[in-house]
């Protein structure tokens, strides 16, 4: 299935990013009525939200949530507000533990449907790759909630194997060590298996063989053994690396099969009993996912017809998450199923295995960001909105207004559906010639002003006539993009959304209240940083990216509530520290057994003094320098000593606050 999407070409009035789609999304404020499926419509949350996410009737975002042996539905903005008069202000990052819990159980119900219908004889095992997500409650959850699957880890470094080996007592399920190892991370591993642990050594590159046998002589345990192979198939999607001849990571067939003589010859073949690949993450088409598979089995048996007892089949991750709900191949979205991909995997080993005569192997994938993206919900709140001062009426012009002032009133009175592109010609014209006479001294600063509110009444008044034709000029599709609001979030792209600056990645994005009211406005949203790339302005769409959101008005003393969907994957540890914004609040949300909400655990944001720790201040003396500076004040009779008491004051308790806006 193909993603049906168009290139923009970029337009004279806003220039568009190459390699970025525009839409035009549905003009609801033309509707004289407004409704919840409205809503649902144009943010499309049931098409994202996989059933766990959905609109009430009061208009507010609701999560599904287990409550015995039922669900129950949950208002965000109940919850956003429980948090405020917790104490805790926003941005806030709610976990819902339910939500892993369902991912991990699908995950395996899918695979074990599989194999009982295809008539498998191996079985399935999950691991969990920690550095999706390492925070210390979801590594504890997911072996708690992984424990009925025997769910394993798997660890890239000796930070992780750590983690992994103090939360993994399982003796049935896999920790997979992947990575660059040195000795002791070695030696780690190879203490995991003499505990009794299914601890398995992959070796990515060719000198390790040496190192783990070496090792696992010294400590006088077997080692278990695999090797991660390097693919000639690539994906689709933006994280592809991992496959193909250029990949950095995976043996070669020549270092394979030199791995395989050294285990020959040292008489530890009967050690090798996994492969591994990895193909990439988010993988949307599931068609480069059966190529890769059928390759890999082809490594497999090889191997086994080497000599190599084998046993397991990692075949790593890629399963990949609907972010914009249209299920597709566009790299934000999957043109395929949960059952699908794992009917698709169990059907490709049993067939290629039985061809070879092979004995079916235990079934390995390393599913992350499937398994947390849902997990975690960020919530902020507006703190203004700046938005450009137009209207579709004609300002009224003083007597004796300049020329170029009324050659551009002429361009308003003249826009038709007949000469939308000719007058936008004009406008774009006469808007240059009074910001040259302005900068020459020929136009006031209060005509300057004036030219520019008929330059954006023309191109509103453009947008209107726009949108009854069939086929809109190529050059007026950034009309849209050119009237949107910016609007001002409390939180930090670069900390809580690394991945939507970095790479662009697309996340779900909607107001979590007021769906019963009718969006006015179509906004970008900006963070607190002091930065042009602390913004967001692409937005999921069913058929393209869409270049503005449908936001409402602010209301006076109410907080306007927004919230970041499916951020459970790699947000939160490759946040950085930009501006020094750092962690945000984190709460954790369940429900009792009489369905009541319950905040399980509340982990307070970072503090100034924190991230200032971080970068290698000292706070007590910084807090003594500032001291400094105002006994200097003082005595030089700037200020007195009660203001002397209070600027101490202020110093050491914005030390102590949150990084964010503080109300």
């Amino acid at each position: 299935m193909v993603a049906a999407v168009k290139h923009s070409s970029p337009s004279s009035l806003t220039p568009h990013r190459r390699g970025v789609y525009t839409v035009t999304m549905t003009d609801r404020n033309s509707l004289e009525t407004w409704s919840i499926k409205d809503a649902a419509e144009t943010y499309g949350i049931c098409t994202w939200g996989h059933g766990y996410f959905d609109i009430s009737p009061e208009g507010e975002v609701t999560i599904s949530l287990a409550c015995g042996d039922r669900r129950k539905a949950v208002s965000l903005h109940r919850i956003y507000h429980d948090i405020k008069a917790r104490g805790l202000t926003p941005p806030v990052l709610l976990r819902f533990s339910d939500i892993l819990d369902a991912a991990i159980t699908d995950l395996n119900e899918s695979f074990q449907k599989a194999i009982r219908d295809a008539g498998y004889r191996g079985r399935y095992r999950g691991v969990y790759p920690i550095k999706v997500n390492q925070q210390q409650q979801v590594i504890d959850e997911v072996s708690h909630f992984g424990t009925k699957y025997h769910h394993g880890l798997e660890a890239g470094s000796k930070a992780e194997l750590i983690a992994a080996l103090a939360h993994m007592h399982d003796p049935e399920a896999y920790i997979i060590c992947n990575g660059y190892k040195d000795e002791e991370f070695t030696d780690l591993a190879l203490l995991g298996v003499k505990l009794g642990l299914q601890v398995v050594i992959v070796i990515e590159r060719p000198g390790e063989v040496h190192q783990i046998i070496e090792r696992s002589r010294a400590l006088g345990v077997s080692p278990r053994i695999g090797v991660r192979v390097k693919l000639a198939s690539k994906a689709e999607g933006m994280w592809t690396e991992s496959g193909g001849d250029r990949s950095i990571f995976g043996l070669t067939t020549t270092q394979i099969l030199t791995v395989v003589d050294v285990l020959k010859r040292e008489g530890m073949l009967p050690c090798l009993e996994l492969m591994h690949y990895h193909l990439g993450s988010q993988i949307p088409n599931i068609r480069n996912i059966r190529s890769a598979l059928q390759e890999a089995c082809r490594f497999y048996v090889e191997l086994c017809r080497e000599g190599a007892p084998m046993g397991i089949l990692d075949v790593g991750g890629g399963l990949a998450v609907d972010y914009d709900g249209s299920q597709t191949n566009f790299p934000s979205s999957r043109n395929y199923t949960l059952q699908e991909f794992c009917d698709d995997v169990v059907d490709i080993v049993m067939s290629s295995m039985d061809a070879a005569q092979v004995p079916h192997p235990t079934i390995v994938t390393e599913s992350g960001r499937a398994t947390v993206a849902y997990y975690s919900v960020l919530l902020f709140n507006v703190l203004d909105v700046a938005r450009l001062d137009y209207r579709e009426e004609l300002p009224v012009l003083p007597e004796g207004t300049h020329e170029t002032l009324g050659r551009l009133a002429e361009t308003w009175a003249a826009v038709s559906k007949k000469n939308i592109q000719e007058v936008f010609h004009d406008a774009l014209y006469y808007r240059d010639e009074a910001r040259e006479q302005f900068l020459h001294g020929g136009l006031t600063l209060r005509e300057r002003g004036l030219a520019d509110q008929v330059f954006w009444s023309i191109i509103a008044r453009i947008r209107k006539e726009a949108r009854g034709l069939k086929h809109v000029p190529e050059e007026l599709e950034g009309i849209d993009a050119a009237l949107t609001s910016v609007y001002y979030g409390n939180f930090s792209v670069f900390q809580s959304l690394p991945d939507l600056w970095a790479i662009e990645q697309l996340f779900p994005i909607m107001p979590i209240h007021r769906l019963k009211e009718r969006p006015r406005n179509q906004a970008i949203i900006s963070d607190t940083t002091c930065d042009s790339d602390g913004r967001i302005e692409r937005f999921i769409d069913l058929h393209d990216v869409a270049r503005w959101l449908p936001l409402h008005d602010l209301v006076h003393g109410e907080d306007y509530v927004i919230g970041v969907f499916l951020v459970g994957a790699y947000q939160e540890t490759l946040g950085d520290l930009h501006n020094l914004f750092g962690d945000t609040n984190v709460v954790s949300v369940v429900l009792d057994e009489d369905g009541e909400i319950e905040y399980a655990k509340e982990v307070p944001g970072d503090s100034v003094e924190d991230v200032l720790t971080y970068v290698e201040y000292d706070p007590k003396v910084l807090v003594n320098r500032f001291r400094s500076l105002v006994e200097s004040a003082l005595r030089q009779k700037r200020i007195t000593v009660p203001e002397r008491n209070a600027a101490v004051l202020a110093y050491e308790t914005g030390m102590r606050g949150y990084t964010y806006f503080e109300e």
